[in-house]
């Protein structure tokens, strides 16, 4: 197994996690495509294959993912790192406080590993959100403090309003195909000892190689999200033709090869989806094994020509 201390914290996690923004939300097909067992099981297998960190937010699924994250570890919860957040729609002081203690209700806990700010909101400073979340740490409700879609700016803005805690992760859009970090936030992040926590690190599903140029989602979530539209679409297929075939060399799947460039870069984590059983044991089967140094330079070479556009020119 292999793991990573998140920024200056002693939260030693699993350097591929669980991410739960699937669970209980219509946009990923939840009570259509899956439901509560198939989570359950998601859960259940990443654990018995060793990873150790779990990622949720209130606003999974209306609160729906941490309930199910409480019911699920019940007495192992001591085992399990938790992280999860306060949306950026709750920024002013007293919102937070409730928001944590609805957290805590929901995971079934006392406390909360990593507590991370969800989006910046323009219209509350975000030295607000950070005093109250720093008094949560002094409580003893909170540990650790982590960010969550922060520019450089904002991160270092976040920094500055806290007294005597720091920032451990800034958790971002990050995958072959979505490389916006790499210059400046990454670096950044990187050189200021905090962890860069990937999510989205497949691209929705674009790089695990199941859809072609004529075969694409037709949930409510992908269909219309920029990775799926020209220009991105046509070349991104192109990329993971590539990637799949680097795969079946090394008898991979797309996925493992994609979440292995994540994770082979110091101070990055993942925190991929599944839906099920076998797309947990797909994600942890990512770690404990290197990527060929020729494939990392090709993939790195050949994802960096690609142009995502985010709006419509």
């Amino acid at each position: 197994m292999e793991y990573e201390f998140l920024g200056k914290s002693d939260l030693k996690v699993t350097k591929i996690g669980l991410g739960t923004w699937q669970f209980g939300s219509e946009f990923w097909g939840w009570g259509k495509d899956f439901a509560e067992q198939d989570a359950v099981e998601a859960i259940k297998i990443s654990l018995e294959k060793g990873v150790n960190w779990i990622d949720t937010a209130e606003a999974y699924g209306n609160g729906f993912s941490e309930d199910l994250i409480g019911r699920v570890l019940g007495e192992k919860r001591k085992d399990v790192i938790i992280a999860t957040k306060v949306s950026g729609s709750h920024a002013k002081h007293q919102d937070v406080i409730a928001a944590c203690e609805g957290s805590l209700k929901r995971l079934r806990t006392d406390y909360i590993d990593l507590y991370q700010f969800h989006w910046p909101n323009l219209y509350v400073p975000v030295e607000e959100t950070m005093t109250v979340i720093e008094d949560l740490v002094k409580q003893g409700k909170v540990k650790y403090i982590g960010v969550s879609n922060f520019p450089v700016p904002l991160v270092k803005e976040a920094q500055k309003a806290l007294k005597e805690s720091f920032i451990v992760s800034n958790q971002v859009r990050y995958n072959l195909v979505s490389r916006e970090i790499d210059k400046e936030i990454l670096p950044y992040c990187l050189s200021s000892n905090i962890s860069i926590i990937a999510y989205s690190p497949i691209a929705q599903g674009l790089l695990t190689g199941k859809y072609t140029h004529n075969k694409k989602p037709d949930d409510s979530l992908r269909k219309d999200a920029p990775l799926f539209r020209e220009p991105n679409y046509s070349q991104i297929i192109k990329f993971v033709e590539l990637l799949t075939d680097f795969a079946e060399k090394i008898g991979k799947k797309p996925t493992q090869v994609a979440l292995r460039w994540l994770i082979e870069k110091k101070g990055v984590v993942a925190i991929p989806g599944a839906k099920n059983k076998k797309q947990a044991e797909e994600n942890v089967s990512a770690m404990g094994w290197k990527l060929d140094e020729e494939i990392l330079k090709k993939l790195d070479e050949e994802s960096k020509k690609i142009k995502i556009t985010y709006i419509n020119e």
